[in-house]
């Protein structure tokens, strides 16, 4: 689906809800996660022609909002004798490969599906990344930094140990958190 059928249905899905979601709107919202995982969409994007130099999209937002409302508690647990884990059944943790040109070191991150990870981003144990989120080329997400939902981060930063980027997912017409490129956010 392109771009703009994505909008179209997520829109009519949002606007419209129905009273049982079926296996063709399970489809429609699978590719609207897989577009948000390959950054063909995002939740917020540069636009020179806006006063703050960005565009948010709310029809995004409503999308990922869509996501919460389909899915339903399910078990996500890797090892439920030590740490039990539930959440939506529509935002599992997302798997990458080590094609994706993402490095992920060991030791208990998290990252939704429905994120976009650009080349030579590097993940420091633990962090976390949420649904929506755009993290550009070569930036580093170090140990125990979240990044929440939506926020829009450049390429080659440095979220340092302990930093928090705040998402914003509602209300739908408001820009989230953007970090530009080239930036080192502290924490602790």
């Amino acid at each position: 689906m392109s771009p703009a059928e994505l909008q179209r249905a997520i829109e009519e899905l949002f606007d419209h809800p129905p009273e049982h979601y079926s296996p063709e709107h399970f489809f429609i919202f699978q590719r609207f996660k897989e577009a948000l995982n390959r950054g063909e969409i995002r939740a917020a994007e540069p636009d020179p022609s806006q006063p703050t130099g960005w565009r948010v999209n709310p029809w995004v937002k409503k999308g990922i909002l869509l996501g919460f409302r389909m899915g339903r508690i399910v078990d996500m647990s890797i090892d439920p004798a030590r740490q039990p884990w539930f959440d939506k059944s529509t935002y599992p943790v997302r798997q990458l490969s080590p094609n994706s040109g993402v490095r992920i070191v060991p030791g208990g991150s998290s990252i939704r599906d429905g994120c976009y990870l650009g080349k030579g981003v590097t993940c420091m144990p633990p962090m976390f990344i949420n649904v929506g989120a755009w993290i550009g080329d070569g930036t580093m997400i170090d140990s125990h930094a979240l990044v929440g939902s939506c926020a829009q981060i450049g390429a080659r930063c440095h979220i340092s140990a302990g930093a928090q980027i705040g998402g914003v997912l509602e209300p739908v017409g408001a820009l989230p958190v953007i970090i530009e490129d080239e930036v080192l956010v502290g924490g602790n």
